[in-house]
């Protein structure tokens, strides 16, 4: 089946967060969202055939969860990724973040230490302190527009004895990097010699482009396998966040069993009658439109490069390998964190994600959802070049 990634889609009226928290966010309703991330695509059409199908069938009681659910997940990371992992270390959960959430209040203690690597998805930074425990950030190195890990300051950070808990970003949100085998190697391996645990999130990792290949954690180390917890999830790939539904791979059964008995502590433990069928079918019918999907983002990259590179030099556009997500390097603008948000909100008319809820450090950028119609890119854009364009008279 052909899908058309160009057909637009009214989400103003469909309960959709991306639009109707615009006020919320940005103080106006006037504003091209291109925040939060989800896409402005409708998904395949397998999934959506079979949600029709469960909706018809007008009972949506207490929903079990078949073998044949983590086992789609098992087949689908075998077929993509190279990795085979057995269905009974899974775990089900809401959402990526409430699995981390629950990882770090399970497996670390109030006042111990969890380290991660900002410029990073904000919630990181809230799902940690709000449980209790003490931040440690390992901040990015920054050459002319490449992120690189600051490996001596990793390795320092992770001897500290009361760093228990490592949040690995992979592939990385927001700055879009497909980690080496070799680099990941090398963080596991220095986590691995501190005692330090490892959790994963690789919820985008299907979302990849430029030739590059995703390596899961617990295939870049010798061991790894045995030591680091992985969060995974199809939500993200087909744009079906709101269904809130995560998987969980652990190493081994007993870790697996404590994550259940905390959800299930709190009687969360079942899919809802819709993500369960939907996952499914996604994860075994979803591939043909994935491979569209991918290709049409990956033209809706190419686009913004070329539309800065030419158009809106004084912004860097830092293009994703992975994630459709793009990380804008404002700091020519020569504003404020809060100046720019105001300046791409009441002048470029745009709903952005300012840069400074992913960092402590860093002043001047802003974070672009590239997943949308190319026309809706082409009028963001626009907007953004003439407002640039009217600071410099």
């Amino acid at each position: 089946m052909k899908y058309n990634f160009d057909e637009p889609v009214d989400r103003s009226q469909n309960r959709s967060a991306k639009y109707d928290e615009r006020v919320k966010n940005f103080g106006t309703d006037d504003v091209i969202p291109l925040w939060i991330a989800d896409m402005d695509f409708k998904t395949a059409q397998p999934i959506i055939d079979a949600c029709k199908k469960k909706a018809e069938e007008g009972i949506w009681g207490y929903t079990s969860r078949p073998d044949s659910y983590f086992k789609a997940y098992a087949d689908w990371q075998e077929r993509r990724n190279g990795w085979k992992f057995d269905p009974s270390l899974c775990s089900w959960s809401l959402g990526v973040v409430p699995a981390l959430a629950g990882i770090i209040k399970l497996f670390t203690q109030k006042g111990e230490k969890v380290l991660i690597q900002p410029p990073v998805y904000p919630e990181f930074f809230d799902i940690t302190e709000n449980t209790g425990r003490t931040l440690v950030q390992n901040n990015f190195l920054e050459r002319d527009g490449v992120w690189e890990v600051d490996f001596e300051d990793f390795e320092r950070q992770a001897k500290d004895p009361e760093v228990k808990l490592f949040i690995l970003c992979n592939p990385h949100n927001p700055l879009g990097r497909v980690w080496t085998k070799e680099e990941l190697e090398r963080m596991l391996t220095i986590c691995f010699e501190n005692d330090v645990l490892v959790v994963s999130d690789e919820i985008h990792s299907d979302l990849i482009f430029h030739g590059k290949k995703h390596t899961p954690a617990v295939l870049a180390a010798p061991g790894a396998d045995k030591k680091v917890i992985t969060c995974i999830s199809v939500t993200k790939t087909f744009n079906l966040a709101g269904l809130q539904a995560s998987t969980t791979v652990f190493p081994c059964l007993e870790m697996k069993k404590k994550f259940d008995s905390y959800w299930g502590g709190m009687d969360i433990h079942r899919n809802n009658a819709f993500s369960s069928v939907a996952m499914e079918a996604a994860l075994n019918e979803g591939e043909e439109w994935l491979e569209q999907l991918l290709e049409y983002i990956s033209g809706n990259l190419d686009y913004i490069k070329e539309y800065f590179d030419t158009r809106i030099p004084l912004i860097r556009a830092n293009i994703p390998d992975a994630t459709y997500l793009v990380w804008l390097d404002c700091r020519k603008l020569n504003m404020t964190d809060q100046e720019l948000k105001a300046f791409m909100i009441r002048k470029a008319g745009l709903g952005l994600n300012p840069g400074s809820d992913f960092t402590r450090a860093l002043s001047g950028f802003m974070r672009l959802n590239a997943a949308c119609p190319r026309a809706t890119l082409e009028k963001a854009l626009g907007q953004l070049e003439r407002a640039v364009n009217e600071l410099a008279h």
